[in-house]
């Protein structure tokens, strides 16, 4: 199936769910139930196994995915994010939730840079983004230890200038065979 025929049987589902209004079952207020945010990776095998394994119904939580479930950025849109859930939602405790088998906990920038190449991205580019100051050797590196990674997140978090001594930030790895959680 390619993209085009991905979208379009999205979007004749989304037309079936409008018209018979599914929607009706997921409404929400826009402030989380539960005051939480959740930051936790993009993993496909994440999208339901998540939110069943922590009892979560729409509408208890913000959670934001991103690969990796990395906080490593003091004032990039994660941390944006997360003060705007504190400040304008309420939000009064944070978990960040990575997971086992992560991929992008070995990643690293000669093998995203060849995926780059064969997908005709061209050393221009590469050359571009080095004149803008971004050291790709860091950005496209994975994290190594699981655990060390969200320690590290948690501690950016919780000694970011900007948040809140009231909010309570904690760490996890979610098992994604089991959805066990495991505190760390």
């Amino acid at each position: 199936m390619n993209d085009a025929s991905v979208v379009a049987a999205i979007l004749e589902h989304n037309q079936r769910f409008v018209t018979e209004d599914l929607g009706a079952a997921f409404k929400a207020e826009a402030r989380p139930r539960k005051q939480l945010a959740i930051v936790t990776c993009m993993d496909t095998r994440l999208t339901t196994l998540f939110t069943a394994a922590l009892g979560l119904t729409n509408g208890d939580a913000n959670i934001i995915k991103l690969a990796g479930a990395e906080v490593n950025e003091p004032y990039g849109p994660i941390m944006r994010s997360l003060l705007v859930a504190v400040y304008e939602l309420g939000v009064r405790e944070i978990m960040v939730v990575a997971h086992t088998e992560c991929g992008a906990q070995h990643m690293n920038c000669a093998g995203m840079s060849a995926l780059m190449k064969q997908a005709g991205v061209l050393d221009e580019a590469f050359e571009a983004v080095s004149e803008e100051g971004l050291n790709l050797e860091e950005w496209l590196a994975g994290f190594g230890n699981l655990e060390a990674s969200v320690e590290d997140s948690v501690a950016m978090i919780q000694n970011h200038p900007l948040m809140p001594s009231y909010v309570q930030v904690h760490g996890f790895v979610i098992d994604t065979q089991t959805g066990e959680l495991t505190a760390v």
